[in-house]
């Protein structure tokens, strides 16, 4: 963007109406791959949170409103819902990958994705069902599966159109209505979410929208009242303040959190291949992945050739413009974020981890302007260090040898932390005994792929409660009754 063109003016959806803050407040989005403005957003605080609850609420309550229709009725409007996005996702992928500063091919691919989990989820609406139950009395006992009601959904800023979709799939599908709360760094692509929902058909007040700080905007999301559910994706700091806040009425909650994976590769592993896709697994949308294998246990005995693959496939990556269909990895979010993992670089350093290559920013004077960092591998790194505990939320890696199987899971499970990693070996016996060893939820074996829209996905540990995608997201959103009917 150049700095004649003016930014564009958002506007929040409640209700079926594009509205700004009621106190009028704006806020700024900036554009990571050169520091410019390029949108302004309002800035919504209690009382928009009360507008939107409202408006969820008659949406919910109206008796030939959305909850009220039939499952195969919202399903079907889910899957023109689905095909509205389709009809977008380019339009959708330019948004994400210029607000975020991920690469536009990663952008394109993740579009799609959020159109097969609104499909998915389309399917899923009649599908949902209760059950007959035998009882010790001469009667018929069964269950029904509801809605809970108006559910808030607050998503972070690292994949801020896929993580919302696999919030509003499953809370469609059961009926429910919903708040909507993009990060105050990425609102774009969900508030044109939230016209595509009304242009797609669905009932106005079923998806509102409301843009504004965690602290203010989503803070009153937790604590409202009015709001029986809430589901949130971010920093573990975040989701255990959600928790207290939902406290006050005992509203129900699902976490997911912060990571700090392990890739454990053993010496019979195909190591060209570890080497070939592994960088992906952590270096991928600039290593602001809460599933990014940021420890890599290797097995001593090929620990020198590991580091070497391992860092020379690094060296390949392709960072630059996201824009560029070329481009591997693009920006972190923000400058901030960018200061803050090279603070993290220095800890590595003063911790006496060797940094074997990247950890600065590019030397292309065209990226000169934008939140670049090349990708950091980190040798010599001990389990103890900061870099190998906490949560760097960029594109640094260590490496971490270990001597036998025992050795392997007690390291990688040393963390608070337990959402996924990668097991590598061609002893499938072994590997299998090292996924059942793991303390966390989501793991892969000779592969670094985490994610699947029929698939459970969630944490253990300090990473998260409840699980996302696949049927299991229905048991979120909806609430079990049971009915028994004496027939003595």
């Amino acid at each position: 963007m150049t700095s004649a063109v003016k930014p564009a003016a958002l506007k929040m959806i409640i209700g079926g109406a594009q509205v700004a803050a009621a106190d009028g407040r704006t806020f700024e989005v900036i554009d990571p791959t050169n520091g410019q403005v390029m949108a302004t957003a309002p800035l919504g605080g209690v009382e928009d949170v009360e507008r939107a609850v409202a408006a969820a609420r008659r949406a919910f309550d109206d008796p030939t409103g959305w909850s009220r229709w039939s499952a195969t009725r919202r399903g079907q409007a889910m899957a023109a819902f689905a095909r509205v996005v389709r009809d977008h996702a380019e339009e959708l992928a330019q948004l994400e990958s210029r607000n975020v500063g991920k690469p536009i091919s990663s952008a394109r691919w993740e579009i799609g994705a959020v159109g097969n989990v609104f499909e998915y989820y389309a399917g899923a609406a009649n599908k949902i069902v209760g059950e007959t139950i035998p009882v010790s009395k001469p009667g018929f006992d069964f269950t029904l599966r509801e809605p809970i009601g108006v559910v808030g959904l607050i998503v972070p800023w690292n994949f801020p159109l896929m993580m919302a979709s696999w919030k509003l799939g499953p809370a469609l599908a059961a009926g429910n209505t919903c708040i909507l709360k993009p990060a105050s760094y990425t609102p774009l692509t969900a508030i044109r979410l939230g016209e595509l929902a009304l242009e797609a058909g669905l009932p106005a007040g079923v998806v509102n929208v409301v843009t504004g700080p965690g602290g203010t905007a989503g803070a009153a999301i937790a604590g409202h009242s009015g709001v029986g559910k809430v589901a949130f994706t971010g920093e573990t700091a975040t989701g255990q303040e959600i928790m207290r806040l939902a406290a006050n009425n005992v509203k129900k909650v699902s976490l997911e959190l912060g990571g700090k994976s392990p890739n454990i590769v053993f010496a019979d592993a195909d190591i060209e291949k570890f080497a070939r896709e592994s960088p992906y697994s952590v270096f991928d949308n600039t290593g602001q992945d809460c599933c990014a294998r940021s420890r890599i246990f290797v097995e001593r005995s090929v620990h020198e050739k590991v580091v070497d693959l391992f860092v020379k496939a690094t060296l390949n990556v392709k960072v630059g413009d996201p824009a560029n269909d070329a481009t591997e990895v693009g920006t972190l979010i923000s400058f901030r974020q960018r200061d803050r993992v090279v603070g993290y670089i220095g800890i590595g350093r003063e911790e006496g981890a060797r940094l074997v290559c990247g950890g600065s920013a590019p030397t292309d004077p065209a990226l000169a302007g934008g939140a670049y960092l090349m990708p950091a591998v980190f040798d010599g790194v001990t389990n103890d260090m900061r870099i190998a505990r906490e949560e760097i939320f960029g594109p640094v890696v260590g490496i971490i040898p270990f001597d036998t199987e025992e050795e392997a899971l007690r390291l990688a499970n040393d963390t608070p932390y337990g959402l996924s990693g990668s097991i590598w070996s061609r002893d499938i016996g072994k590997a299998i005994r090292v996924a059942k060893g793991l303390q966390a939820g989501v793991l892969s074996v000779n592969c670094n792929s985490s994610v699947h829209t029929e698939a459970p996905f969630g944490g253990y540990k300090m990473s998260g409660m409840g699980r996302e995608l696949g049927m299991h997201a229905i048991e979120l959103y909806t609430q079990v009754k049971n009915v028994y009917v004496d027939l003595g």
